[in-house]
């Protein structure tokens, strides 16, 4: 299964992040790439989409789901998105997701959806 957490540079094998140490804007720009299947300089919903669908996101991204960050990527709703947003976009939404705070309430999310 492919990973949205990191791309390998040199191959399109997707690869853990954890076995790679490569920086966010590196692995953004990879991500991005693969994404970008047409090589157009810009994805679309339909293409973030299906990304996120048929590449294994980590946690954080998962409870926050794919239209969720794609209104984060694409604020102004044009229906694209540039590869320097994306980089732009998704590094900082890495860092804010990833906060504890961020993190325990996708935990207490994903339980109060338990109980439901």
């Amino acid at each position: 299964m492919s990973s949205i957490a990191a791309i390998g540079a040199a191959s399109p094998q997707l690869v853990s992040g954890a076995s790679m140490r490569m920086p966010p804007n590196q692995k953004m720009s990879n991500l991005f790439n693969a994404i970008d299947t047409s090589a157009s300089g810009s994805i679309s919903q339909s293409q973030f989409n299906q990304a996120f669908s048929n590449m294994n996101p980590p946690a954080v991204f998962k409870a926050q789901g794919a239209s969720a960050i794609w209104n984060q990527l694409d604020p102004s709703h044009t229906g694209s998105v540039s590869k320097q947003s994306f980089v732009d976009t998704m590094k900082q939404l890495m860092v804010s997701l990833r906060s504890p705070a961020q993190t325990a309430a996708a935990g207490t999310q994903t339980m109060n959806g338990i109980s439901a």
